[in-house]
């Protein structure tokens, strides 16, 4: 397993930003840095400090980049790296880290690599054993997710759907039986034919939550089946324009959904106990459902 190490400073309860860690050959470090999605109140003095320390800044958009370093009165030079160059860019970006220099990584707006360049980077840069730190920050879908009121404790993100209408419906009804909780990105242009092909892929009742243009001036949050949400967007042809991130309640869980290690102690128990109280306590464990789980043992014990 490769590994690469930093010689920071500071402790880990440390409130003090301290210099740029190298690792200990004194090769420089790649910091992957999380920037505003919207509120330029987002950032943190952490960002700031990275960003006006670094040699270089290697940013999707230098234009948006430039913009955010004038906000914070930062003065560091800045190169593009976007999907169509960056595997050009590669050789050049090892050789700065390995003479010394510190690059920061940035998109243009959140947290890189998350339906942002930046991969093949990070998987070059680690894979030559320098450093590559995180600076982590605003990230839409995490923000979106924290506040839609659907279930977090397990999402599945599927980043950008495709633009092709047949390819996106294809793409939907494979994840019409997943059960966790979707996340997508959309944008104007598609937000109401992704909807649409949502309806008929999940059905009208599926739960569906909108989070549009986030820490921003119209931020927005829709929530409801994904037929009102249709209604909404044709009423007001505001709520299409911006960025979005589109969260769907995952399908429901059908019987046989229970993981193999709640059915097998579900069974074990049941040799010794009664099914509801083997169900109980199955249930306390794994976190399922009791009356799913008494269920399944009286399917059980009738085969």
């Amino acid at each position: 397993m490769q590994t690469s190490e930093t010689t920071q400073q500071d402790s880990p309860d440390s409130s003090e930003l301290s210099d740029l860690p190298q690792s200990s050959n004194g090769r420089g470090s790649l910091y992957v840095v999380a920037t505003p999605i919207g509120n330029l109140d987002d950032v943190s003095d952490r960002m700031r400090h990275i960003l006006s320390s670094v040699s270089k800044i290697a940013a999707e958009d230098t234009r948006r980049t430039k913009r955010l370093l004038s906000h914070i009165n930062v003065n560091t030079p800045c190169f593009s790296l976007h999907d169509h160059n960056e595997r050009q860019k590669l050789d050049y970006i090892v050789q700065l880290l390995t003479q010394g220099d510190s690059i920061a990584l940035v998109s243009d707006a959140g947290t890189p690599l998350i339906s942002d360049p930046g991969y093949p980077l990070v998987n070059r840069v680690r894979n030559e054993g320098l450093a590559v730190i995180p600076v982590p920050g605003p990230c839409a879908l995490i923000s979106a997710l924290s506040v839609a009121g659907l279930p977090s404790d397990r999402f599945l993100f599927e980043g950008f759907l495709p633009a092709k209408a047949s390819a996106r419906q294809s793409y939907l009804t494979a994840l019409a039986e997943e059960t966790g909780t979707l996340i997508f990105y959309e944008s104007s242009h598609r937000i109401k034919q992704s909807l649409a092909d949502m309806q008929l892929a999940f059905g009208e009742n599926r739960h569906i939550v909108i989070a549009r243009e986030l820490t921003k001036t119209f931020e927005t949050i829709l929530t409801g089946s994904v037929v009102e949400l249709i209604e909404i967007l044709d009423q007001d042809h505001n709520q299409s324009k911006g960025e979005f991130v589109v969260l769907v309640h995952g399908a429901e869980k059908k019987q046989s959904d229970l993981t193999p290690e709640s059915r097998k102690l579900a069974r074990l128990l049941n040799e010794h106990l009664p099914g509801k109280q083997a169900a109980k306590i199955t249930a306390e464990m794994y976190g399922e459902k009791k009356n799913r789980i008494y269920q399944y043992l009286l399917e059980d014990n009738e085969q």
